[in-house]
């Protein structure tokens, strides 16, 4: 299963939201006088200093919406570890899964099809463990509601699940930063990468350099833990 990634709303205007918030710390007029009059060469120049000087605050101001599907509880958990943020996730107390439930496969099995009878076989194996726990909680009084509450504690981290996320730009500079580079787990990679590709195309100047340090500034903070590849890149140069 791919993931499914959608930036379902966003701050208008969020290029020129953050230059005019900035502009309005030094000067008389309000915002919606500047954003009015601010010209497009104001918003690049404005926007080229406070990325270039590290004077994030105004960021803030501008708020991008994502709906994903298809992702593990796994990425999900690394997810929320992003902490200003807002989320509304699928809840297992209260959506049963019936039938066979939604799982997403590790990448690192995929090519391995033994490896994947074995994974598909235990989700199997997981859902009539789920079904059979919750048709016993429920035959011993307790409404579907409390069975699948406790039944759920059963499913494993590769079931999937739906979120809705809202971040601003200054924190998802941040999460690209972390969750873009080679060393982030590949599914929560693979949805950050399309995340930023479609913020990108909403506020082109602020997430023009975002992504993994080693992309966009030639270093990397890892120390022991890097991947290697800036260092496989220099070589090659």
């Amino acid at each position: 299963m791919v993931a499914k990634v959608k930036l379902i709303n966003y701050t208008p205007n969020p290029d020129k939201t953050v230059a005019a918030s900035a502009r309005l710390c030094y000067s008389s007029a309000g915002a919606d006088q500047l954003l009015e009059n601010m010209s497009q060469e104001d918003v690049d120049r404005l926007l080229g200093i406070i990325l270039s000087n590290g004077h994030f605050s105004t960021l803030e101001h501008i708020n991008f919406t994502f709906a994903i599907e298809g992702i593990s509880r796994v990425t999900s958990h690394q997810l929320v570890r992003h902490r200003i943020a807002s989320y509304s996730q699928q809840s297992q107390r209260y959506v049963r899964e019936r039938g066979q439930f939604d799982y997403i496969i590790p990448k690192k099995l995929e090519d391995d099809k033994e490896l994947v009878e074995i994974f598909k076989e235990n989700m199997e194996q997981q859902q009539k463990m789920y079904d059979e726990l919750t048709d016993k909680l429920v035959k011993k009084g307790y409404n579907e509601k409390e069975a699948i509450e406790a039944a759920r504690y059963v499913l494993p981290n590769a079931t999937e699940t739906k979120i809705v996320v809202t971040m601003n730009a200054r924190t998802l500079l941040h999460f690209f930063e972390l969750r873009c580079c080679d060393r982030a787990q590949q599914e929560i990679r693979d949805m950050a990468r399309e995340m930023l590709r479609q913020v990108r195309e909403v506020a082109p100047i602020i997430f023009k350099k975002a992504g993994p340090l080693c992309e966009i500034e030639g270093r990397c903070k890892e120390g022991k833990m890097s991947c290697g590849r800036l260092a496989r890149r220099n070589m090659e140069e």
